[in-house]
């Protein structure tokens, strides 16, 4: 547990998790512009078109991934969101950021879902 009691996993089950899988791969084939990684931190920029679903991503993940950190500014006329694993987290940071850059869904490629998330085992 997260000093907030937070599980360290996402609380998304089957169905629900491949589903918002393929709405993350939907919003960055439509809005993402680039990604740059910072160890324990991942920085999503995001066209300005896209802002409200960008906004909706934070809204939704903040309730499954309640140990993730997500901090998002609207400032340059783009969305940067930038997303941090709990410090003791990192060397599996890999494994929780993996669905923030998919352009494909996890169906469509064939590929597990999420391995951190246990569902593929």
């Amino acid at each position: 547990m997260t000093a907030n009691n937070a599980p360290i996993a996402c609380t998304l089950g089957g169905t629900d998790y491949a589903e918002r899988l393929a709405w993350i791969a939907s919003l960055n084939r439509d809005g993402l512009l680039s990604h740059e990684r910072h160890e324990a931190a991942l920085e999503l920029r995001y066209a300005s078109t896209v802002r409200h679903r960008v906004r909706e991503l934070v809204r939704k993940e903040s309730e499954c991934c309640a140990f993730l950190t997500f901090a998002l500014d609207e400032s340059r006329g783009d969305v940067r969101l930038t997303i941090t694993v709990p410090a003791r987290e990192g060397e599996a940071a890999d494994l929780f950021f993996e669905p923030f850059l998919a352009s494909e869904s996890p169906t469509a490629t064939g590929r597990c879902a999420h391995p951190a998330n246990g569902c593929c085992s």
